[in-house]
């Protein structure tokens, strides 16, 4: 029986199909059309492909954040609208987590990044050990310049993953010691989503749809500016 990934953390939209030993389809896509848009269409559509019936799978994963407000909305509420209306398990996925867990290669950290908005980025670290994927530094927000400089002095080689890879390309260049991902490696993937949901769902966790919510790391610009009205309007 199948999992259902979905990955809607940044512009990409990105829908997976997948059993424990192999991905059975996977649909990525970067347009400028939005994921209330086309998430559903793209479920429809690589169900249809794979011939998989929606009573067929076995779980829901679906990537949590960090990432686009909006889009990690999005993904959240269909994946428990799937996982509810088809009683299966529901799992998510931090979106870092799976950006890493797309490249298994050992001796290398891998500085897994999303875009914060105002030249930040979301920053973990990564490495591969005997026993699989290894989180070293959690997430955080940081200025690109300043998470650049300090990812430079770091013994080993470093692969930055994500958005800052396209964002900050030029300026990871010009450390002359960063590595920067290529793009169908650099961005998103449902795939990845759904094979760490897998080894997530065999750990025995399970989320509830009820109270999973989105790792947003940081506050939306939106909940940033009531504030400051707040504040300004006691003052």
């Amino acid at each position: 029986m199948p999992i259902l990934a979905l990955d809607t953390a940044t512009l990409v939209s990105s829908v997976a199909l997948a059993t424990r030993d192999k991905l059975l389809a996977e649909l990525t896509i970067q347009t400028r059309k939005t994921h209330s848009e086309q998430l559903m269409p793209h479920i429809e559509q690589i169900l249809a492909l794979a011939g998989v019936s929606k009573d067929a799978l076995e779980a829901v994963a679906v990537s949590i954040g960090p990432g686009s407000f909006t889009g990690l909305r999005i993904g959240l509420a269909t994946a428990k609208a799937l996982a509810y209306a088809l009683r299966v398990e529901l799992i998510g996925v931090p979106t870092l987590d799976a950006l890493a867990f797309g490249c298994p290669v050992p001796g290398v950290v891998f500085a897994a990044t999303m875009d914060a908005q105002k030249g930040n980025i979301y920053l973990a670290l990564y490495h591969w050990s005997p026993t699989g994927l290894q989180q070293i530094a959690p997430t955080r927000v940081v200025n690109h310049l300043e998470a650049f400089a300090e990812l430079s002095k770091l013994s080993q080689p470093v692969l930055v993953l994500g958005e800052a890879a396209q964002l900050y390309r030029e300026a990871i260049d010009a450390t002359g010691l960063l590595l920067t991902a290529e793009p169908h490696i650099a961005m998103p993937r449902a795939g990845s989503v759904a094979m760490l949901g897998w080894n997530i769902l065999d750990s025995g966790v399970r989320h509830d749809a009820m109270t999973l919510e989105p790792l947003y790391i940081r506050r939306s610009e939106a909940e940033e500016l009531w504030e400051r009205r707040e504040s300004a309007c006691h003052e």
